[in-house]
């Protein structure tokens, strides 16, 4: 199983100098995938949690692609596919494929900040028709196009985002769910595939309640949660340890402290 980090492409203490240097942090600490967030209108529902400067996805991973270790994959998590036309998505999807040498993971949702659509001029309500209707363009122009497509990883886990992952998904990238949730749905589904999202917040004591999100307790809890989803057949898991709070940012080192305990006690046990 590989593992990944999400990456804040946003915030104040963001800049080019900062993703060079995660990117070397993420690379150096044995992790196979680097992934970024998608927002286009930072409106104020958005920038209480992401604020700018916030960095094109596709702009920030092509600028990346070059100045990144060649092992390391790229990816997002996730794009917002009602917020460009389904051609375009296609064309700066399979050009970063190329211009990456392959190693690109296209990681997609319906988006959720209501006054983003508004200042786009996409009607919130239509969300999940006009993901469906991208993802169908996007598996229709790579059918046929010359060259390697990205895998997609859909996310989302309502009963319409089940249904995407299956009729387009290579993966079910679920964000920030406990366990035992994601054990449900993959009980009741045959997936594609799996590759989860989840929190990583590492506390000094075990945190007890029966609804813990992955990736949320002390350094054992979360090593056991990356082995459950492992046995539950993810091949990669991605890890976020943003918390919503924008000043983290200015302090990435306790991001990347957090990252390099949970991977020494990863290879120990692995």
């Amino acid at each position: 199983m590989q593992l990944g980090v999400n990456v804040p492409n946003f915030g104040p203490g963001t800049d080019p100098g900062v993703l060079r240097e995660w990117a070397r942090v993420v690379a150096g600490l044995g992790f196979d995938l680097l992934m970024v967030s998608d927002h286009v209108a930072v409106t104020p529902d958005v920038a209480e949690r992401y604020p700018e400067p916030f960095y094109d996805p596709f702009a920030t991973l092509s600028w990346l692609a070059g100045a990144s270790d060649g092992g390391l994959r790229l990816g997002t998590t996730v794009l917002v596919l009602p917020y460009r036309h389904p051609l375009l998505v296609a064309r700066m999807a399979s050009s970063l494929q190329r211009l990456s040498g392959g190693r690109f993971v296209l990681g997609v949702g319906v988006g959720w900040a209501r006054q983003e659509f508004d200042a786009l001029g996409v009607p919130f309500g239509e969300r999940g028709r006009l993901t469906d209707t991208c993802l169908g363009v996007l598996r229709e122009t790579w059918r046929t196009a010359a060259g390697d497509a990205p895998a997609v990883w859909v996310g989302g886990h309502s009963a319409a985002a089940i249904r995407r992952v299956l009729r387009y998904g290579d993966a079910w990238h679920p964000l920030r769910l406990p366990v035992e949730r994601m054990r449900s749905v993959l009980a009741d589904h045959a997936l594609p595939g799996f590759a989860p999202r989840i929190a990583l917040r590492l506390t000094d004591a075990p945190v007890e309640e029966a609804d813990r999100p992955a990736g949320v307790g002390d350094p054992e809890q979360v090593v056991g949660d990356l082995a459950d989803l492992r046995a539950l057949g993810a091949e990669t898991v991605v890890l976020d340890p943003y918390d919503g709070d924008p000043a983290q940012t200015l302090r990435p080192e306790a991001a990347w402290r957090a990252l390099a305990t949970v991977a020494e006690r990863w290879r120990m046990t692995s």
